[in-house]
């Protein structure tokens, strides 16, 4: 390892007793097991393996590389080549490289990269990209970009030069100068650095060491102050640095740790660079460094323990460091980017505007919270491992693709966010090292820039054709590095807001492991982690790779980090350990479509399909007339019906709608007939209904308020028979052949016609708005019926008493007429027309209402005007819209004891699919209420557009299944084929619903209703497509 990072696989050699070692040979046979990049880059032949007093072997000890790096390629054949090798090799870290050896497999990597092209282009005066060296990866095919001259406009000098009274910001400095103006001293962009150091510590070489560093490094002594409102930098002369000494204990030394780092700095009068040595015992210290990130980043951690290790070494025997003079300082930067920007900022702007044309504003994981109007940068982190064989397969990935592990982590990062509801257009936030002159690597200072890395999901590309994608975005981006990222923003000019970072959100970052603590002399030195609990993004992930002692892949860390005000821990567990998934199945099979790589777990799916659907259970096998007739039987003498001051019995509605029954048949009404019913609510309404039914016809109910021209347009569309109603139809203009019947005319004939009506056939149809501006009904089977009042969430009793208030054509309807009859209750028939709060409440007083449903905005009117209407309801149902929480909470303060149930279904599974009950107080905080789980016998799946699950948590369409799904719609079977899809998770041959409805589910298990997927819109619990108002 000659850098900091930068390692290298080196082999030592032990030869057999009296044997030699080609190492040729050896090489070129090493070369045909394994990878390239296993191949060492350096073989050394040795007498003994050094071993410490372990055993192990001892790897400070271990000679340095020397020209043994043995190769197959070609010798340089010019001097330009010549020089090539020399810089290909000094970058690298390697004894030599020939013009054939591939820069990327000899260990370099995308910052490297830029390192290389950085020294190539002082050394040929030519202007090279990092994209050329991706292209061009061997010493002999980028001579021939050289020759040719290809590349950017020529890029000023970077020299130290006399500077201005006033020394301006940098680009990154003023963008982090300016966060700390609008938001305060925060310790959000504080770095610390912290040092476990044991054995006999010279604390005074240690603080003369520190001094040392602040002289050498200008940037660890400038301050920010304003002059007639110019903000500059002002380097302060040298001066001895403070190194507190505090004793503490292994206990207290986390929350310690914690509260040092956290301190803020005043950019405009204090260094950015504070020190504290902690003391543990007389031969355990840790050195706490805090810098702010205006100071420094984490590239420069490298060159600050290099120059600490080298200034304590001398210190410790009273010498001063010798050390060459930096060759420009981070002033001289300043001054250097401003021209370089000069020159060359509008062409990469150019690139920029058009690369980010039209990018999303806000791309992230869906979040567990709503999004606070200020982000309070609080955040935590998870972390998940990738074992050896996965990072192996990742890097034998991306060269196979001629790609990077960068971008196999981003492809992946980006494919992850899709998955999970983010869209098909990711962008992701990542930091480039900025360092794109040699001179600025031994320099601590600022020179990060952040490069917005746009990903393209559409079409779902397979993951290698993905990392095309990606490879070429990046390429092109890195060729773009210098335009910083404020001047990026300013320019694209985001909407701009304090709840969350602009242009991106999620931020990725690949790196190696960090470098081993620097050996100060004496002292054995590890680093200090403590935790940081803080989120400058929604979410970063940080990818760590791990090598073996030899130089194998050894495996990945992956670091979540993730705002808490956004998310639970749970979330980013869950999505780490997808992330791992996903990646496993990219390297299984990267040519499958993205959409297609396993993102669940089998406990997961094991809780979609299975522990979060409903229970199965029996539903009886006999059409609604039959089952009505059992319940007379059971309890003739009870309470049917409550309507115009008359109570019923069952006995007593049994006959008076067999009486009716018998009357339609007279007049031609046959088992499947269609019966429209134009009828106010009323006693008369109600066994009407129940008549058709026991004369085996399907009713359609019509709504008094409909006007003329829709009557007729349902009336035709659904080819009725007859029309049953109480008024005169005389304006009416019905299809030939349908006749018309008044209500209220009764047979003879007390007996139960008996009709023979197979429970899978419709027994009404509701119509509900079309996209196209035509109607579709609903036709919805007496099995589907039944079940609906066969559920186990009625046994407890509470709907004994329901009030019947509904519009006759409002499926709300059917809950409030068979639920109650096929239970043994009561229906309550509420008078014809509005009905106000006091009407309400004093239906629901006078006659015992024990359970009722309410669209979501009456019961919000009521809770908000008279709660105590409520007061001897067990269960008030709402739904049809959203059901507003502050509602719910004022009628169960006034109400003790009363639950609230939030209903869902479309008119297609009849009335309720999922219900979320509420029977305790809300918190003051909670959010929308859930839609809850499924009715029994039922299924619900959450999609993307290709019908797969999707995680939970992650927004999709709703799909239902089971017993409650309709039949259909009436004589549209294209529209039927369409929104009654074959269920690929259930039994074979069984459908389910295409709700046009966007949910996820939740942690509990609940479904979270976010909104339509289509242009349909709610009104008073009805679906209306725009469609069919236009």
């Amino acid at each position: 390892e000659d850098r900091p990072g930068d390692k290298r696989l080196v082999a030592y050699l032990v030869p057999a007793e009296n044997a030699t070692i080609d190492l040729t040979e050896l090489r070129r046979a090493i070369a045909d097991a394994v990878p390239e990049y296993m191949v060492p880059s350096a073989f050394m032949v040795l007498d003994r393996i050094p071993l410490n007093t372990n055993g192990k072997v001892d790897r400070r000890a271990l000679p340095a590389p020397q020209v043994s790096h043995v190769t197959q390629g070609r010798a340089p054949r010019s001097p330009q080549e010549e020089v090539l090798c020399g810089l290909f090799a000094a970058v690298l870290g390697l004894p030599s490289v020939t013009i054939d050896d591939h820069f990327f497999r000899s260990g370099g990597h995308s910052l490297l990269g830029t390192r290389l092209i950085s020294r190539i282009r002082q050394a040929f005066g030519v202007q090279l990209g990092v994209k050329d060296l991706f292209q061009h990866p061997t010493v002999s095919a980028l001579s021939e970009q050289v020759t040719a001259g290809n590349g950017e406009l020529p890029r000023p000098a970077l020299t130290s030069e006399e500077r201005p009274e006033l020394i301006p910001l940098s680009s990154a400095q003023q963008r982090l100068w300016f966060l700390d103006q609008m938001e305060g001293p925060s310790p959000t962009y504080n770095i610390p650095l912290a040092l476990r150091l044991t054995g006999p510590l010279d604390h005074e070489a240690l603080r003369l060491a520190l001094t040392d560093l602040t002289t050498r490094h200008e940037s660890l002594r400038t301050v920010f102050p304003t002059h007639e409102g110019r903000t500059h930098q002002h380097i302060l002369p040298p001066a001895p640095v403070a190194l507190p000494l505090t004793a503490t204990t292994e206990e207290a030394l986390p929350a310690l740790l914690a509260e040092l780092s956290a301190r803020t700095f005043d950019l405009a009068t204090q260094a950015p660079v504070r020190s504290h040595l902690l003391a543990l015992g007389e031969r355990e210290h840790v050195l706490l460094v805090v810098i702010h990130h205006i100071a420094s980043d984490g590239w420069s951690n490298g060159p600050l323990f290099q120059d600490l290790t080298t200034s304590y070494a001398a210190r410790i025997e009273g010498l001063a460091p010798e050390w060459a003079p930096l060759p420009v300082q981070y002033a001289d930067y300043s001054l250097w980017q401003q021209r370089l920007l000069e020159n060359d900022e509008e062409r990469q702007l150019d690139h920029w505007r058009q690369t980010l044309a039209d990018l999303p504003e806000e791309v992230t994981l869906p979040t567990d919270h709503p999004r606070p109007a200020v982000a309070s940068n609080r955040g935590t982190t998870h972390t998940v491992h990738c074992p050896a064989g996965l990072h192996d397969a990742l890097i034998s990935l991306a060269q196979d693709t001629g790609s990077t592990l960068f971008m196999v982590a981003q492809a992946a990062v980006a494919t992850l966010l899709s998955r999970s509801g983010a869209g098909h257009d990711i962008p992701l936030g990542s930091p480039v090292a900025g360092r794109t002159d040699q001179k600025l690597d031994s320099l601590i200072g600022f020179f990060v820039n952040t490069l917005v890395l746009r990903t393209d999901l559409t079409g779902d590309p397979s993951f290698r054709d993905l990392l095309s994608r990606v490879r070429e975005t990046d390429l092109a981006a890195w060729a773009h590095q210098d335009l910083p990222f404020d001047r990026l923003v300013e320019a694209l000019n985001p909407e701009r807001t304090t709840a969350r970072h602009p242009l991106f959100q999620v931020m990725l970052t690949v790196g190696d492991t960090t470098a081993e603590a620097p050996g100060l002399p004496g002292l054995d030195t590890a680093y200090e982690y403590s935790a940081v609990q803080i989120a400058k993004f929604d979410l970063t992930f940080g990818f760590e790779e791990h090598r073996t002692d030899d130089g194998r892949p050894a495996g990945l860390t992956i670091t979540v980090e993730y705002a808490t005000d956004l998310y639970d821990p749970r979330t980013a567990e869950a999505t780490a350990d997808r992330l791992v998934r996903l990646l496993t199945g990219a390297v299984t099979s990267p040519d499958l479509p993205v959409g297609e790589l396993e993102l669940l777990s089998a406990g997961e799916r094991g809780l979609l399909l299975e522990e979060w659907n409903g229970l199965a259970t029996g539903t009886p096998d006999k059409n609604l007339a039959e089952l009505f007739a059992a319940q007379t039987h059971r309890t003739p003498d009870a309470i049917a019906v409550v309507a115009d001051d008359r109570e019923l019995t069952y006995r007593e509605l049994d006959t008076l709608a067999n009486r009716t029954a018998h009357q339609l048949i007279a007049e031609g009404v046959r088992p499947g007939s269609r019966v429209a019913l134009l009828q106010e609510r009323s006693l008369t309404a109600v066994v009407t209904t129940l008549a058709v039914v026991k004369a085996g016809a399907t009713y359609i109910p019509l709504d008094t308020r409909y006007p003329a021209d829709r009557i007729q347009l349902v009336t035709g569309q659904s080819a009725i028979t007859h029309l049953l109603t109480d008024r005169e139809p005389g304006r009416l203009t019905l299809p030939p052949g349908v006749t018309t019947l008044t209500t209220g005319t009764h047979s003879a004939d007390t007996t139960d016609p008996a009709v023979p009506v197979h429970p899978d056939q419709p027994v009404y149809a509701m119509f509900t708005s079309g996209s196209t501006g035509v109607p579709k009904g609903v036709a919805v089977t007496h099995r589907n019926v039944a079940d609906l009042a066969a559920q186990t969430m009625y046994a407890n009793g509470h709907h004994h008493r329901v009030l019947f208030h509904s519009a006759m054509a409002f499926d709300a309807s059917t809950y409030e007429m068979w639920v109650p009859w096929l239970n043994g209750g009561t229906l309550v028939v509420a008078p014809a027309g509005h009905l106000d709060t006091a009407a309400y409440q004093r239906l629901l007083t006078e006659h015992s209402i024990t359970a009722l449903w309410m669209t979501a905005g009456l019961f919000r009117l009521v809770a908000e005007e008279a709660p105590e209407a409520f007061a001897g309801v067990r269960e008030v149902w709402a739904g049809g819209d959203v059901v507003p929480p502050d509602a719910v909470r004022r009628v169960m303060d006034r109400c003790p004891g009363i639950a609230v149930v939030n209903g869902y279904g479309p008119t297609e599974t009849t009335t309720f699919a999922t219900t979320h009950r509420v029977d305790r107080p809300l918190a003051a905080d909670s959010g929308a209420l859930p839609i809850g789980g499924p009715l029994d016998n039922h299924r619900l799946y959450v999609l993307d557009d290709h019908l797969r699950l999707v995680p939970p948590g992650a927004p999709g369409e709703l799909y239902i299944a089971g017993t409650g799904l309709a039949q259909g719609y009436l004589d549209r079977p294209a529209l039927t084929a369409d929104r009654f899809v074959a269920d690929p998770y259930g039994p074979a041959g069984t459908r389910m619903y295409r709700t046009g409805d966007l949910t996820r589910w939740n942690h509990e298990g609940a479904l979270e209703y976010l909104g339509r997927a289509d242009q349909q819109v709610k009104l008073r619990g009805f679906r209306i497509e725009l469609g069919e108002i236009e």
